[in-house]
This record gives structure tokens, C-alpha cells and sequence, in this order.
């Protein structure tokens, strides 16, 4: 039986993309990737690093399988410490030749099919108000999921961010019943 993510994806582009664990010698390519991917906010090459090995059971990367080994995508997550039983997506990094092809939501059900997130019942992330894609992504996600899907200010511009930033909206999907682990 396929996966969710591969079913996510369809036939053809699940033939494209191999989904798996970020690893130390990907941390290089990740960062460029999320620096390429604009309005997303680049961190240090070494919290990259640590993505892609501390927090590497809650991380995602894509990459073709009919090209050179490149990320196509990357999704960064966690567990939040206090409530294990929600993951916390930090970036969703698509590569802009790769937009439009499902990658990004098979990615996140790649996420929950693991075994790390095998209590996870609810999906958090934030959100600019202006990022019409991710709203769009994190929404087609809760209608998969058949779950709620609320928001409310988490981080504001002003108070925050120093009036440099736009507000940084909390979305929380769920409860959804877990998968993990279900393959």
C-alpha cells in the first residue's frame, strides 16, 4: 500500500523525488536551497547543520531522482518539548524549478508517517499574513487531515520583531489521528 506523501505526490512525481532523513553532509546544499527560496528567512549554516542532524527524525528532504543528488525540497520540524505530541514545522524550502507539484504537502505526510511523530496529533507552524502559499499548503493540509485549523498572532511586527519583520501568525492543525508509523 503507498505511502500518504507518495499518494500526496502521484505516480509520476513520486518516480521524481526520493523522500528521506536529512543527513551532516546536506547541511551545505539546505541552506542554500532555503536561501534561494525568498520570502523564507536564512538562519546560520549551522543551525542547518543541527537540522540536519539533532533534528534530523522531524526533517524532511527531497531530492530528484533523475538528476544529480540537489535538495529539491527541505521541511525543517520539531517536537515541541513541553507537548510531544505536536510538531512544530519550522521552514518548507521548495526549490522554484519544483513548485506546484504537491512536494511540499508529501514532505509534511512523509513527517507524520514516521515513527518519531507516532503520537504527533497536531501540526503547528507560523505564518506572514502575506505568504499566500504556505496558508494555502497548511490549509489543503488540515482539509486532508479532515481536521480544524485555527490561527491567532504570535509574534507581532511592532511588539516582536522590531517593526522589521511582518507578524508571524501561530497555526495549529487539529487534533487529527496520528499516523506515524504506519508503515
Amino acid at each position: 500500500m503507498p505511502s500518504t506523501a507518495t499518494s500526496a505526490l502521484g505516480r509520476d512525481a513520486s518516480e521524481r523525488y526520493s523522500l528521506r532523513r536529512p543527513r551532516a553532509a546536506d547541511g551545505k546544499s539546505v541552506h542554500a536551497l532555503i536561501a534561494a527560496c525568498a520570502p523564507l528567512d536564512t538562519n546560520s549554516l549551522y543551525l542547518n547543520l543541527l537540522q540536519c542532524t539533532h533534528f534530523a527524525d522531524t526533517c524532511v528532504l527531497a531530492e530528484r531522482t533523475d538528476a544529480a543528488p540537489s535538495p529539491a525540497g527541505f521541511v525543517s520540524g520539531y517536537l515541541l518539548p513541553n507537548r510531544p505530541n505536536v510538531l512544530f514545522i519550522w521552514q518548507v524550502a521548495i526549490a522554484a524549478s519544483e513548485r506546484g507539484q504537491g512536494l511540499a504537502r508529501a514532505m509534511l505526510f512523509d513527517l507524520l508517517e514516521r515513527p518519531a511523530c507516532a503520537g504527533v496529533d497536531h501540526i503547528q507552524t507560523t505564518i506572514t499574513e502575506s505568504n499566500g502559499a504556505s496558508w494555502a499548503l497548511f490549509r489543503s493540509l488540515a482539509r486532508s487531515l479532515a481536521c480544524p485549523i485555527e490561527d491567532r498572532l504570535l509574534f507581532d511586527r511592532n511588539a516582536h520583531l522590531d517593526g522589521v519583520h511582518e507578524s508571524e501568525i501561530l497555526v495549529t492543525i487539529g487534533p487529527f489521528t496520528p499516523r506515524g508509523a504506519a508503515n
